[in-house]
């Protein structure tokens, strides 16, 4: 898991969705896919997640579910990911079993991503380091979190919230191994272009 992690809008539009997400894709290459909409009910949820799903397997791109540990199991998707709210990791790695992908948002609490560490997660995510369109975020993540934590935690490392290629920069080298994006790809006047620039930081 290293280069560019995208998760989607909360568009309920879904030919827009799996348009701008196709060609994400197809710029490429993306580490994981996220599917994240915390408004949609359970019928349009299930309805995108699927064809993202379908899509994400035609790209060869792991698919997760952001929250819904029970649409994870119903889809048979690659994984999950875990905020501060939802179940415990340790929980869902036992119903999930050794093979998915489990996230866990961990904000600037480097006890917690420990924690998540121990418990059996696959990565965990820090954040918000800036301003985001999408998520709000109490407090800022200051970016020394990223070297304390590469000295305890073995896992891959995210870091989220309004990132751009630019602000993101300096994060890649302060020990992150994946960027999670969604408006500076889903909202960029060049899909492709955006991609490029944020697997730029890897390359």
């Amino acid at each position: 898991m290293h280069g560019l992690y995208l998760v989607t809008p909360n568009w309920d539009d879904i030919d827009r969705l799996l348009s701008v997400t196709e060609q994400a894709l197809q710029a490429g290459p993306v580490a994981l896919l996220q599917y994240r909409h915390k408004e949609a009910g359970p019928a349009q949820r299930a309805e995108q997640a699927a064809a993202l799903q379908a899509l994400c397997r035609r790209h060869r791109v792991p698919f997760l579910i952001n929250d819904f540990v029970d649409l994870c199991q119903q889809l048979d998707a690659d994984g999950v990911h875990l905020g501060g709210t939802d179940a415990e990791v340790g929980a869902v790695r036992a119903q999930l079993g050794a093979g998915k992908i489990i996230g866990a948002s961990c904000y600037g609490d480097l006890p917690r991503a420990i924690a998540a560490q121990q418990a059996g997660a696959s990565y965990v995510a820090f954040g918000g380091f800036y301003p985001s369109r999408v998520k709000q975020y109490a407090v800022t993540t200051p970016p020394a979190i990223l070297g304390q934590a590469s000295e305890v935690i073995r896992v891959p490392m995210v870091v989220i919230g309004g990132m751009t290629p630019h602000n993101a920069a300096p994060l890649v080298a302060g020990g992150a191994h994946m960027v999670a994006a969604i408006s500076s790809v889903y909202q960029a006047e060049s899909v492709a272009q955006a991609v490029d620039q944020f697997n730029a930081l890897f390359a």
